[in-house]
């Protein structure tokens, strides 16, 4: 019964990621232009008041620890579709730079898509969080060994394991579940502490809620500083998620 149970819960958030996406392939084909996307990322768009992608999630969109930004890169065409559309309507609001709401607001259902398509076009593996400097500058930073049981196993009677959802080592599940193995340390522990707190709530059926209610600050730490480190496979199961399950079924165009 618990296993069904689980696996009700997984096809749930799947059908809600792609429901509140905008993602949906009913009507035919999704287009995205990965040249428009690169532009507005570097650029902004200006005429809408749109700053650039760049000047917070850096070159090759691979995030900014000391800005609280996240890794963009190839974190999934669908996730990130989700969260600008969410920050353009207010169901999430931006809590590090408070500028995401404004930003998503000024971009069409299509600049979202481009931007999306464009960022999963990234290396897939970049700049990893320099733990020993974020310590150095004050930061806490958590016991990997710790952080990798958890995301592994979880912890019974407490918190899942982050694995069950988000793949080994936190690689990926596209559509449905995002990347975050080495996505910013910074980034990983301030929204495990906005879910645990309630003040981000766009997860379907409140998954990441339920989870992070449960964590302590340790547990946190200790998750972020694995994460944020982790490899994309692990000996005995090479296979790598690419993350583009659902870009094989958008148009590419120039």
């Amino acid at each position: 019964m618990r296993n069904l149970s689980k696996l009700a819960l997984v096809c749930w958030g799947a059908v809600a990621m792609l429901a509140f996406s905008g993602v949906s392939f009913a009507e035919g084909a999704i287009t995205a232009n990965v040249s428009n996307g690169k532009k507005i990322y570097e650029n902004g768009k200006p005429e809408a008041n749109v700053l650039a992608c760049v000047t917070c999630h850096g070159e090759n969109a691979m995030g900014n620890d000391a800005m609280g930004s996240p890794k963009l890169a190839n974190v999934g065409y669908v996730y990130i579709v989700k969260q600008l559309t969410n920050f353009a309507e207010g169901k999430r609001t931006d809590l590090t730079m408070g500028v995401m709401n404004d930003i998503a607001k000024g971009l069409t259902e299509q600049d979202r898509r481009d931007l999306a398509a464009y960022e999963n076009s990234q290396p897939r593996i970049g700049e990893l969080s320099d733990l020993k400097a974020l310590a150095s500058d004050g930061k806490k930073i958590g016991q990997a060994y710790k952080g990798k049981s958890l995301v592994t196993y979880g912890e019974i009677g407490k918190v899942p394991a982050c694995q069950s959802c988000h793949g080994a080592n936190g690689r990926g599940a596209d559509p449905i579940y995002p990347k975050i193995a080495q996505q910013k340390y910074v980034y990983i522990v301030n929204q495990l502490t906005h879910w645990r707190d309630g003040s981000r709530a766009n997860d379907p059926i409140g998954q990441m809620r339920a989870v992070a209610k449960n964590m302590t600050d340790d547990d946190i730490n200790d998750a972020a500083a694995y994460l944020s480190q982790a490899a994309d496979s692990t000996p005995g199961n090479g296979m790598e998620i690419d993350n583009r399950t659902v870009m094989k079924n958008v148009k590419i165009v120039q």
